[in-house]
């Protein structure tokens, strides 16, 4: 979905810096809604140099994919979407999805078989963190690429005989008669020691670094903003959450937007980098050339 946004609700032109126009995009996730609210609609202090020419909300495996293209200014993407996303995109240290406790899971219908192997899977994404991290952890099965909210239905279904949940999921898998096979969270944290980082924010890497600068300001501001002030954005947070009731809502934002949203820091960062790394080998693709990170983020 592309929404247009227009002057009067974002940053407005000063006479000491012309006004650059640029396209942002992000899901309809409650994290994502809550982070960039103040943003989109002019509540966070403004800073001059730069506007939001067109919103795109959508998946974020057709993020990735536009990210694959370079289409966007300023874009969403998972972390095992950088090989492709890499020669477009470094990443900013704020606005992401990244923490403990917060990993996709696998799951299978509850009076599956535990002895039996998997020979189907459902993933969210070819490019999805989901998708990765199965592959890391070794789980088995023909991968069947799925939209995210077709997965656990496919799984309740029959069609597969297990999927990669993300986003909501991780609160109502039960509720369709699923069970918790395997946490990626957990398994990643005990592998490497690291939080999990699961999305970032992608900027393109001709923007100019004053522009970088405002962006990363811009986000930071909308965060805090969402922070003090969260009934700003319920009712932008809810429209876009659609069917969620407000508790799974609620527990969906505590869990994606932590302070590692607001900056990565240096343990993030070793969590992106080695999440980064290990996405690059099974691409095999070398780790770009200046690092990942906008120099703003050194």
């Amino acid at each position: 979905m592309i929404v247009p946004i227009y002057d009067d609700q974002v940053v407005t032109d000063t006479p000491q810096a012309p006004l650059r126009q640029l396209s942002l995009g992000i899901s309809p996730c409650p994290n994502d809604t809550f982070i960039f609210h103040a943003l989109i609609h002019g509540l966070a202090p403004r800073q001059p140099g730069f506007g939001l020419s067109r919103l795109v909300m959508a998946d974020v495996e057709e993020l990735n994919n536009l990210a694959a293209q370079g289409a966007l200014d300023v874009v969403k993407i998972s972390l095992a979407a950088i090989p492709d996303a890499a020669p477009h995109y470094r990443l900013l240290p704020c606005g992401g999805a990244l923490g403990r406790g917060c990993g996709p899971l696998l799951v299978a219908r509850a009076d599956r078989d535990p002895d039996m192997p998997f020979t189907t899977l459902a993933l969210p994404g070819a490019r999805t963190t989901a998708a990765l991290l199965a592959s890391l952890a070794g789980v088995p099965g023909q991968r069947v690429q799925l939209r995210y909210d077709e997965v656990m239905p496919a799984v309740a279904r029959g069609e597969v005989d297990a999927g990669v949940v993300i986003h909501e999921g991780r609160f109502t898998y039960a509720d369709l008669g699923l069970k918790l096979v395997m946490d990626f969270g957990e398994w990643w944290e005990t592998a490497y020691g690291l939080p999990l980082p699961l999305g970032v924010i992608a900027v393109r890497r001709d923007m100019e670094q004053q522009t970088v600068a405002l962006v990363e300001a811009a986000i930071k501001a909308s965060l805090a903003h969402a922070w003090d002030n969260p009934q700003d954005s319920a009712g932008f947070v809810a429209e876009n959450a659609q069917e969620l009731s407000p508790e799974v809502t609620a527990a969906h934002i505590a869990t994606f937007v932590t302070a590692f949203s607001m900056d990565v820091g240096q343990e993030g960062r070793q969590a992106i980098e080695a999440l980064a790394a290990e996405a690059m080998r099974q691409a095999g693709k070398p780790m770009p050339e200046g690092g990942l990170f906008t120099p703003s983020a050194e």
